[in-house]
C-alpha cells in the first residue's frame, strides 16, 4: 500500500505528518468554498440540527488537536489538559461538551484570518512535537485520533456544502465524486463462517466502538456486489413506493408524512417526465447506472421491503467486506445496515469519551466510506453512525436475500 493510501490506523511519524498536512489543506479548501458563498458569517449559516456553522467548524476542528495533543488532556473533560489554549476563549468557543449545538451561531467567533492563524500555529507544534516521537502505539495514538477527527470533520464540511447548495471546491479537497457503477456484479452467495468482529487490535489505532474485537458465526447470506442503483430505486419510486403504507415500518411512515417526501431528498421531476438531482448546487441529470444517494434508514428500509430483500448486518458486510472478493465493491457511499448503533461486549470509552457513547441505541450502523471520506480513514470495521433520518449525508445501501 503506497503511503499516500496507507491506514492512519498504523502510520508512523513521517507519514502522520504528511497525513496532517495533506487533512489541513483540504479542511481550508473545503471553508474557503464554503466562505466564498458567504458562509463564513455564522448568520447566514441556517439553524439546521444537522450541521455547524463552518466558522465554529475551522475553529473546532483545531481546538481538538491542540486540546489531545499539545495540551496532552487525558480526557475530555474540562481539567483534563495541560495548559491554556493558543487561543483566548478557546475553550468557551470550541468544545463541543460545552457549547451547545443552537449557542454556535451566536458566539463571538474570531474572524476567520485570526482562526486560520491559529489552525496554522496549532498545527506547526505538533509537527514539530511529532517529530520528537518514536514510531510507538502509545506516543502516536493522540495524532492518530486527532488526524481521524479532522477527515470526519472534513467530509462534514464536504456535507454542508451539499446542504446549503454551494460550489464543491476545484481542487485539494478530495472531492472527484466518482462513485463507481452501482451493481455490476450483481449478488454474491457467502457460505458464512467464523469472524473476528471489529479485526486485529494487538497493534495500531483502534476506535472504541470497534473493542472489544471478538469471534461471531456468520451465517449464509447472499449480497449485493454494488450499491442499489439510482434505475433501481426509480422502479421503486414509479410503482408508488412512497404512498404504499406496507413498505414502510411506523417511524419510517411518520417521517414521510412529516417531510412530504415522494422521492429522495435532491431528486426533482424535470419537464420531460425524468429526474434531477441536486449535485452540489448544480442541476444533474439523475444517472440510472450510479448508486441512489441521500436517502435515509427509512427509504432504505421501504425500498427492501418493496423488493423482498432485507439490509445486511453489520457482521455480515464486514463478513464481506474483509473477505478480499474482488467483486464486492465498496467506498462509493456510506451504507446503512439493519444493525442499531450499539457497544460491543467489553465496551469502554477511550479518551476521546463522547466518540461513541452517547450515540449507542439512538443512531444506526453504517459501513464502508463515501466519496468524501479520505483513503486513509477506510476500513472494513469502521462504525459509522446516524440517526435513521439523516439523508443528508453521502449514503446509499445494498440489499441482502431475505
Amino acid at each position: 500500500m503506497s503511503e499516500q493510501h496507507a491506514s492512519f490506523r498504523s502510520m508512523e511519524p513521517h507519514g502522520l505528518d504528511q497525513a496532517l498536512q495533506d487533512a489541513r489543506q483540504r479542511t481550508l479548501a473545503l471553508f474557503d468554498a464554503l466562505a466564498g458563498a458567504g458562509y463564513h458569517d455564522s448568520a447566514r449559516v441556517p439553524r439546521l440540527a444537522i450541521l455547524n456553522p463552518p466558522l465554529w467548524e475551522l475553529g473546532h476542528i483545531a481546538w481538538f488537536a491542540e486540546w489531545f495533543v499539545l495540551r496532552a488532556a487525558r480526557g475530555s473533560a474540562p481539567g483534563e489538559t495541560s495548559g491554556d489554549s493558543l487561543l483566548a476563549q478557546a475553550d468557551a468557543c470550541f468544545d463541543s461538551n460545552t457549547v451547545p449545538h443552537d449557542a454556535r451561531w451566536s458566539l463571538a467567533l474570531p474572524a476567520p484570518a485570526r482562526l486560520k492563524d491559529y489552525c496554522h500555529e496549532v498545527l506547526e507544534r505538533i509537527r514539530a512535537r511529532l517529530a520528537r516521537e518514536s514510531d510507538d502505539d502509545a506516543a502516536l495514538y493522540p495524532y492518530r485520533l486527532v488526524l481521524a477527527h479532522e477527515d470526519m470533520h472534513g467530509e462534514a464540511l464536504a456535507y454542508t456544502l451539499q446542504t446549503l447548495g454551494a460550489a464543491a471546491p476545484r481542487d485539494a479537497a478530495g472531492l472527484e465524486d466518482e462513485v463507481g457503477p452501482a451493481r455490476a456484479q450483481g449478488e454474491i452467495a457467502f457460505a458464512g463462517g467464523a469472524l473476528l468482529l471489529g479485526g486485529e487490535q494487538r497493534r495500531g489505532f483502534v476506535f472504541d466502538n470497534e473493542k472489544q474485537a471478538f469471534m461471531c458465526q456468520v451465517a449464509p447470506f447472499a449480497i449485493d456486489a454494488g450499491l442499489v442503483s439510482n434505475a433501481d430505486y426509480l422502479a421503486f419510486v414509479h410503482d408508488g413506493g412512497y404512498r404504499r403504507t406496507a413498505c414502510w415500518s411506523q417511524a419510517g411512515w411518520d417521517w414521510l408524512a412529516a417531510n412530504g417526501r415522494t422521492a429522495p431528498r435532491y431528486w426533482m421531476p424535470d419537464s420531460a417526465g425524468g429526474w434531477l438531482e441536486q449535485r452540489f448546487g448544480a442541476s444533474i441529470a439523475v444517472d440510472p447506472g450510479a448508486p441512489v444517494r441521500h436517502v435515509s434508514l427509512h427509504e432504505a428500509q421501504a425500498y427492501c421491503r418493496w423488493a423482498g430483500r432485507r439490509l445486511p448486518l453489520e457482521q455480515e458486510w464486514e463478513f464481506a467486506a474483509a473477505s478480499s472478493q474482488p467483486a464486492f465493491q465498496w467506498g462509493g457511499l456510506w451504507e446503512w445496515t439493519a444493525s442499531p448503533f450499539l457497544p460491543y461486549a467489553g465496551f469502554g470509552a477511550d479518551r476521546y469519551r463522547e466518540y461513541s457513547a452517547p450515540y449507542f441505541g439512538s443512531r444506526q450502523a453504517l459501513r464502508g466510506a463515501s466519496f468524501a471520506t479520505p483513503a486513509r480513514l477506510r476500513s472494513p470495521h469502521f462504525r459509522n453512525f446516524y440517526q435513521p433520518e439523516r439523508d443528508d449525508i453521502f449514503a446509499g445501501f445494498r440489499t441482502c436475500a431475505a
